[in-house]
């Protein structure tokens, strides 16, 4: 387990933030239940916002991936706002990650490879909700999916072309750790030509 009060200095901070989150991903991994969860706050033309958890299915230096509805509030938000943020919280290690940047669709065949590997539950369930649409009752819900279930019984379930993925391009990061006394140390990376810049921000 790491140290929950290690602090977080300039000295011992990487240059590059993509190499400090693998770090403190790696070590949320082993130590934080459903450490890829992350709050994805959007909003929408009129810049009134809204957040939801989600769950990080892949990142890498191009950024941060999350899939949904396209329909879905989020889905409808990004197309209309297409800019968002993100927040690890990985309490057990005194650890938070914010992230922010622009956001885009991922390539259709990206979506196509990862809906191939969900659950069958999982991919009849994406195909028969209307994510964040209204529902007269539990029961219509189920009727949709034994409707769904029963045209694709038998065969390969396809992606909707309605559901798919967004990624997040980092502008900006801030690594957060605990210390004692709600002095928290906050280093923020903001994107700068071809590097970043690290700055200190008071807790």
């Amino acid at each position: 387990m790491v140290d929950h009060a290690a602090p977080l200095l300039e000295r011992d901070a990487p240059e590059d933030p993509f190499a400090l989150f693998g770090t403190w991903f790696a070590q949320a991994a082993r130590d934080v239940r459903d450490s890829e969860a992350v709050a994805v706050a959007t909003a929408d033309g009129r810049g009134r916002p809204s957040v939801r958890m989600v769950l990080l299915k892949r990142w890498d230096r191009r950024g941060f991936v999350f899939f949904t509805n396209y329909g879905s509030r989020k889905g409808r938000e990004l197309t209309e706002n297409p800019r968002a943020a993100m927040l690890f919280h990985w309490d057990p290690l005194g650890r938070q990650v914010r992230i922010e940047g622009p956001v885009d669709r991922v390539d259709p065949a990206e979506s196509d490879a990862y809906f191939a590997t969900r659950p069958r539950g999982a991919q009849v369930g994406a195909r028969a909700s209307q994510q964040s649409r209204p529902v007269a009752d539990r029961a219509e819900l189920d009727r949709n999916i034994a409707r769904v279930a029963g045209e694709w019984s038998g065969r390969d379930v396809e992606r909707p072309a309605w559901w798919g993925g967004f990624r997040l391009a980092p502008e900006a990061f801030e690594f957060w750790q605990h210390r004692d006394d709600r002095l928290h140390d906050r280093l923020r990376y903001a994107s700068e030509g071809a590097g970043w810049r690290i700055v200190r921000l008071q807790p």
